[in-house]
């Protein structure tokens, strides 16, 4: 059954037709598109257009529509060009000719734009749960080490030393940002299009507001027009999962590292590694090399959707049915890549040896200077006199606490006999005891404070 094509004297090509349908995808719709006709035929009756014996067995129709979609029993059509189509052809099977009131005063164009925002806004809702669970597990490893110290790096050379649980924590904070970014689109897309018909709005009285409030939007669009074309909640989302998806890959980059046996700070579960088809030995991260290079992925589907709104007129125009596949993709994605995420980061064993080990004097650098500081120096003068101890040390084939006192006040007389107790990884970390700093008392308020966010 077409929707359309009075106007017409010939039915559509074939190959046209396979182009233009896309049942094939915005099925998953069903639930939406029913749950807003259900709504919408109690509005046509409230507004007097149908009367509410009629609105009734239409909603008893819907809900027989939508019991064949649960079950898996619905049965596709010829002509079901869409889910809307589709919907409404079987409604009418059912009910005879009063489900074809049901589309009175409504066009694909508000019905669709409803539908996806309702399943989009699901779909956030889904995303942030998840999001919750890889920061839970996230704390929970963190917690068991926040005595552990490793070396922390910039530009991938030893930096200074910071403890297991800083590295992991740094992770909970980006992922909060992905979580403020979902939310507010997700406020964003609350925004109710039904009632706008193809492009002007509805001749017919229905209350627009009580339609907005019974779908769980939290207001009607405010202009017909941009409403049927207003996809700014796609891109708002696939941004969201774009960038969430990128500090997965950066977090996948880091456990692809720390598990190389050059570093074995982190062994992976059985469970999430993979082995090779000719090597015995490997032991692959590949849960890890996929989050890095899904995100590839989903960032394409973010700028082709981007691509595809640019240069498009005022009103509804069909590039808009590209919008559901390249979300569709990307939250499924995301629904994938999260759990094993998460279940990789709780069974991994963090090798505290492994990461001692790999602690060496020259991370303590900056302390040295800052002992410098301590004693008078300023901190441009103490930076230079450490470089100059640094090399020194290099020379002599020594690390930095193997230098006599008098080979350090050959460069600076300012060193004393308290220098030794820099030498300490332990106290270099304790001394970072800023807000967000890495010593272990500034690492447990970061816990704290994210226990306190997940449990609201």
């Amino acid at each position: 059954m077409s929707l359309w094509g009075g106007r017409f004297s010939e039915p559509s090509d074939e190959e046209l037709r396979q182009l233009n349908d896309s049942i094939g995808f915005d099925h998953i719709l069903y639930a939406e598109d029913i749950q807003g006709s259900i709504i919408y035929a109690r509005a046509l009756a409230g507004a007097g257009v149908i009367t509410v014996a009629e609105a009734e067995t239409i909603v008893r129709g819907l809900r027989q529509v939508m019991e064949e979609f649960d079950a898996n029993r619905f049965q596709l059509a010829v002509g079901d060009e869409d889910i809307h189509t589709a919907v409404e052809r079987r409604l009418i099977e059912i009910v005879g000719d009063v489900g074809g009131k049901l589309h009175t005063g409504r066009s694909r164009n508000d019905q669709v734009a409803t539908d996806f925002r309702l399943w989009t806004m699901r779909a956030a809702d889904g995303l942030v749960e998840a999001l919750r669970r890889l920061q839970a597990a996230i704390v929970t490893v963190a917690e068991r080490h926040i005595e552990t110290v490793m070396p922390g790096y910039t530009h991938l050379q030893p930096a200074q030393p910071i403890s297991a649980a800083h590295w992991l924590m740094s992770f909970f904070w980006m992922l909060e940002r992905d979580l403020d970014r979902l939310q507010s689109a997700r406020r964003r897309m609350a925004v109710c299009p039904l009632g706008s018909g193809a492009l002007a709005g509805t001749p017919f009285a229905v209350d627009r507001q009580q339609i907005a409030t019974d779908l769980g939007f939290d207001r009607p669009s405010a202009n017909s027009l941009d409403a049927v074309s207003d996809r700014d909640f796609v891109a708002d989302m696939l941004y969201a999962i774009c960038l969430c998806a990128t500090h997965l890959s950066r977090l996948a980059e880091d456990i692809l590292i720390y598990s190389n046996p050059a570093f074995g700070f982190i062994t992976l579960d059985d469970r999430y590694s993979t082995g090779s088809s000719l090597m015995p030995q490997k032991r692959n991260a590949d849960p890890m090399e996929l989050a890095r290079g899904k995100t590839g992925r989903l960032i394409g589907n973010l700028t082709g959707f981007l691509s595809t709104l640019k240069g498009l007129p005022s009103g509804y125009n069909k590039d808009l049915q590209e919008d559901k596949e390249a979300l569709f993709d990307a939250v499924e994605t995301m629904r994938r890549l999260l759990p094993v995420v998460e279940a990789t980061l709780r069974h991994l064993r963090i090798n505290e040896e492994a990461m001692a080990a790999a602690l060496t004097e020259d991370l303590l650098a900056t302390d040295l200077a800052d002992y410098l500081v301590g004693r008078g120096m300023p901190f441009r003068q103490a930076h230079h006199v450490v470089g100059n101890v640094v090399r020194m040390a290099a020379e002599r084939g020594e690390t930095l606490s193997q230098l006599p006192l008098s080979a350090l006040k050959d460069i600076s007389q300012v060193f004393a006999d308290d220098v030794a107790a820099v030498f300490s990884f332990e106290h270099s970390a304790r001394q970072r005891n800023s807000l967000g700093g890495a010593a272990p008392e500034a690492v447990r308020a970061q816990i704290a404070e994210a226990k306190a966010r997940l449990s609201n």
